[in-house]
């Protein structure tokens, strides 16, 4: 009986994978605006709109692309009179995924763990600072700009001197 009882314990370790049992596929990501109640959109690495809302929000997201790829998201923020932020959150490897080494052997290392998405994570939050739109200032000043607070539109329209 105590064989028969390792034996299974044996199997199920070797079948499984660290990352599997310990961590998870799905991340609940808090996103945070400087001011709050920003507009932001969620895009993944495709390209593809995955989720939307206004800050702060918590989204649910995948932390992997496939097998063995890491997902990548970028976190686009408007909000009137600030210029619009964009933000790439990248995945990265979970440290439970190196306990394949010795509990789930090469099955989890390899197939387990990659197929499922489990070999990844994401952070638990964003934080991110708008700032004050220069299209939008009013007033009779000079306002030097660096060129990554300038909006995609905004750079288009730059003539070199």
């Amino acid at each position: 009986m105590i064989r028969k009882l390792c034996a299974i314990a044996l199997s199920a370790a070797i079948l499984s994978g660290c990352s599997s049992i310990v961590s998870k596929s799905e991340y609940s990501v808090a996103i945070n605006s400087s001011p709050e109640s920003a507009s932001f959109v969620v895009t993944n690495a495709a390209g593809l709109k995955v989720h939307s809302g206004r800050t702060p929000a918590s989204v649910t997201l995948k932390s992997s692309a496939g097998y063995f790829e890491g997902e990548s998201y970028t976190i686009t923020l408007n909000k009137d009179g600030y210029a619009p932020k964009m933000y790439t959150m990248t995945s990265s490897v979970d440290g439970w995924y190196y306990g394949n080494i010795l509990f789930g052997g090469l099955i989890g290392m390899l197939i387990v763990d990659p197929a499922t998405g489990a070999m990844y994570n994401l952070p638990d939050r964003v934080d991110v600072s708008l700032d004050q739109s220069v299209a939008n200032d009013k007033n009779d000043s000079i306002t030097v700009a660096t060129i990554d607070s300038l909006t995609g539109e905004q750079i288009k329209r730059l003539k070199k001197i």
